[in-house]
């Protein structure tokens, strides 16, 4: 579950005032205020002469401070979109400004998705799904080739619940909620199931159990890895899918044709589909007993090594670490754990990155009992409720402005007509 590119950490680099101040374009009166306002932290230099800063805080306020200055205006650099449903910084990430890995520690996947979409928790928060969009999501997932990805039935199943609701031309807040309570319940339930006996009420965590693992009843230390990786994936800032559900929303598509121009991003492999990669590689370990001939193949290939490196993460990846410590309790979890930390351990001797989300989710798709695929899966339905938290904030806000221009680099104007 990519939302990443891969990315080397850096060891940690001091700035003097004068460097910090023009990296930020400040002065460093303004700089001391970003001090006090927690924006920046600062360490007294050798000697008691002055302060300095951490290269990587300072960085990153630069590049949030001029997203934010293109937002502003409408124009130039990177492509800026105020929001509040999630904030990336310092090696942790927020909703709502509440650190995301604790949220997920103690609350369901349920409850984390309603604080995203409402900004209050809602204890003992179930989804439920109308029985006439169920019958017909599953229908259409029925239909497809046994070969269809994760992302192919779970697109067929929105569009398929959409055509159920005649009322999904409503944007206001209620109904848009609405349809989310109902719409991720129903990519569930319409999965194919792993076991005779289809579970569809319970937690979602547990709906979702009986449909991508072989192990029939899950153990509570595996259902909860399980709900806490749904609650740790929701968000994620604006990445890749994200931004295409928020384009979507900008247009007044309604919230299934949002959710579905999502999943038609995730499929990618630097996405949703990373985790299938790690899931592979991780196997192959496992049966080769050694990660080094892995990682040599892989190298040899001119692949990257699936799972390792964030691009948004200097250490290693919160979501991965949070995943990591539920695993250590999961019964059968420990061959693949080890093989992870192998996987991270060879890799290291030549490039130092650290474990990211999709490694994590294939320890646990590889301990469960689950497909490659598996990972893809648990990514999507996360993922749904926040792209539904960016459509509600999409739709209060002007009608196509994620409408960017091209900068046209073809050749000059007016040129004949072709023969």
């Amino acid at each position: 579950m990519r939302d990443q590119e891969t990315a080397s950490p850096h060891p940690e680099r001091r700035l003097t005032t004068k460097e910090a101040a023009e990296l930020l374009g400040v002065k460093p009166e303004t700089l001391y205020a970003y001090v006090s306002r927690g924006q920046l932290s600062s360490r007294r230099a050798p000697g008691g002469r002055g302060s300095t800063f951490d290269a990587g805080e300072v960085e990153a306020l630069a590049r949030r401070n001029r997203r934010e200055s293109a937002a502003a205006s409408g124009s130039g650099g990177e492509l800026g979109v105020r929001t509040r449903i999630t904030l990336i910084e310092g090696d942790r990430y927020y909703f709502r400004g509440v650190d995301a890995v604790e949220l997920a520690a103690r609350h369901t996947y349920e409850e984390v998705a309603e604080w995203l979409w409402t900004g209050r928790m809602r204890r003992g928060a179930t989804f439920d799904a109308p029985e006439a969009a169920v019958t017909t999501a599953r229908r259409a997932v029925e239909a497809l080739p046994e070969h269809a990805s994760p992302a192919d039935r779970l697109r067929v199943a929105t569009i398929a619940a959409a055509t159920a609701d005649p009322l999904r031309f409503d944007l206001s807040e209620d109904a848009v909620l609405g349809t989310a309570r109902t719409l991720i319940p129903t990519l569930v339930s319409a999965l194919p199931q792993a076991w005779p006996e289809r579970r569809d009420d319970g937690p979602l965590a547990h709906r979702l159990w009986t449909r991508l693992s072989h192990h029939e009843e899950p153990d509570e230390a595996s259902l909860r890895a399980l709900d806490t990786a749904l609650a740790l994936l929701v968000d994620h800032d604006l990445a890749a899918s994200t931004l295409a559900v928020r384009v979507a929303a900008s247009a007044r598509a309604h919230a299934y044709a949002a959710v579905s121009a999502g999943l038609g991003v995730i499929e990618g492999p630097l996405h949703g589909a990373a985790s299938g990669l790690a899931h592979r590689l991780l196997h192959d370990v496992l049966d080769r007993g050694d990660a080094a001939p892995v990682i040599a193949d892989e190298l040899r290939a001119g692949r990257r090594i699936p799972g390792l490196g964030h691009r948004l993460y200097r250490g290693e990846d919160p979501r991965a670490r949070a995943l990591f410590a539920l695993l250590e309790h999961v019964p059968r979890a420990e061959p693949a754990l080890l093989a992870a930390r192998d996987i991270v351990r060879t890799t290291a001797r030549h490039t130092p990155l650290h474990a990211n989300v999709d490694l994590a989710l294939a320890v646990l798709t590889t301990s469960c009992g689950m497909s490659a695929g598996a990972g893809e899966t648990i990514f999507a339905v996360a993922r749904t409720a926040g792209w539904i938290a960016h459509a509600l904030e999409e739709y209060g806000e002007r009608p196509l402005r994620m409408r960017p221009s091209g900068l046209y680099a073809g050749p000059k104007p007016p040129r004949p007509l072709p023969e």
